[in-house]
């Protein structure tokens, strides 16, 4: 980046501050009603509770404060790298989320999509994207070394549930009958459900309570109080039974 591309993000710090959630709301918004297929990757409960929104502001504030050093970032840039394989992102989709972040920078601002400004995030943006397209896929290459492991999503079979205290603890095998790594306390798994009534899936990440087998994980699923009918916990709590299958990425350390 130019020094004049950093001093032209920096100066857009303040209205991050103040409008930072206005824009990635109508990002999201924006996106999604774009790019239907991408509500298959994105935790649409999450979207409508606000969390995601407010998430991705605070990180691209973060960026914009620290943009002349963004090694300043790397805790941050392993927390989100973290967090996109195990959701399976993929390098190609970087371009949908850059276009419509410009556009909605755009959009939201008031700047011409031709203006220095846009051009300046447009560099910021790529080399963000850069950094985190390399640490990902560092990650991916990582998982599928592991004795067992695997990068993305892989099918497992619901093989048994028991009732708790809090809720429901659901054990998953694989259904190629494979090893998988044993997971340890404190690491998670993301798992993708078919939303009834609708033709789109939803992932949601779920840590291990107890270190685990190499043939089978166990999760504890909780109940959702303030959830909207996208809501991964209560979909499989009401939904799903022994027997049924669904999608699974390989541990993690959070």
């Amino acid at each position: 980046m130019t020094p004049q591309h950093i001093e032209l993000v920096k100066n857009t710090v303040p209205v991050l501050r103040e409008n930072g959630v206005a824009l990635t709301s109508y990002f999201y918004k924006r996106m999604l009603g774009n790019n239907p297929d991408l509500k298959n990757v994105f935790n649409l409960d999450h979207q409508s509770t606000g969390r995601q929104p407010r998430a991705l502001a605070a990180a691209v504030l973060a960026y914009a404060e620290h943009i002349e050093n963004p090694s300043v970032l790397a805790k941050a840039v392993e927390h989100i790298a973290t967090k996109h394989v195990s959701l399976d992102i993929q390098p190609d989709q970087y371009s949908i989320v850059g276009e419509n972040l410009l556009h909605s920078i755009s959009e939201v601002l008031n700047v011409p999509m031709e203006s220095d400004l846009i051009a300046a995030w447009k560099e910021a943006y790529l080399q963000l994207a850069d950094i985190l397209i390399n640490a990902e896929k560092a990650k991916y290459d990582g998982l599928a070394a592991q004795t067992g492991g695997w990068a993305g999503w892989r099918e497992f079979e619901i093989a048994a549930i028991e009732t708790t205290d809090a809720g429901k603890k659901i054990t998953l095998k694989p259904t190629d009958a494979q090893a998988v790594p044993e997971g340890q306390t404190g690491q998670y798994i993301s798992v993708k459900v078919q939303v009834p009534n609708h033709n789109i899936q939803q992932p949601q990440q779920f840590t291990f309570t107890d270190a685990q087998s190499s043939s089978e994980y166990q999760i504890e699923v909780k109940p959702e109080k303030d959830h909207t009918e996208y809501s991964v916990a209560n979909i499989l709590l009401d939904n799903y039974k022994v027997g049924d299958k669904v999608q699974v990425t390989a541990p993690l350390k959070g």
